[in-house]
């Protein structure tokens, strides 16, 4: 029984480490599953692609989210890691598109939303690798 608490104590230290990240996810998630009708149309915006920026964000700051959880976690971070996680935001982009597509009312798969995702993935990943290297150590 002292060994399922101490277990217990382990994962709830852990977690605390991706809680700003967890909340992040599922912001986006809220955010991006709001019906087409609810998103206001403005034309001006439409011509400039703001969503295109507003996803490159996003994901962005996921990736950084994750990686300082994880790095808060470990110590350290390596190049894989960093390169998986960006991997694995990006596939959750892909899920959220078809979840879009598929279940979401007036929204639609749109493959330069994923673009848009991929890149602040990595963007979000290349910025905490700069960020590590001079300020966490």
């Amino acid at each position: 029984m002292n060994e399922l608490n101490t277990n217990n104590k382990l994962s709830m230290r852990m977690i605390r480490y991706y809680l700003p990240a967890m909340g992040w996810i599922v912001l986006i998630l809220f955010l991006c599953t709001l019906p087409g009708s609810a998103i206001p149309q403005i034309s001006a915006f439409d011509k400039l692609h703001i969503d295109k920026v507003v996803h490159f964000l996003l994901f962005g700051v996921t990736v950084l989210l994750l990686a300082y959880g994880y790095y808060k976690q470990k110590g350290e971070i390596s190049n894989w890691s960093l390169f998986s996680l960006v991997v694995m935001v990006t596939l959750y982009g892909l899920a959220i598109e078809f979840i879009q597509r598929y279940l979401v009312a007036n929204r639609s798969f749109d493959m330069y939303d994923l673009l848009a995702d991929g890149l602040g993935a990595v963007a979000g990943a290349l910025v905490f690798s700069w960020i590590g290297k001079r300020f966490l150590k």
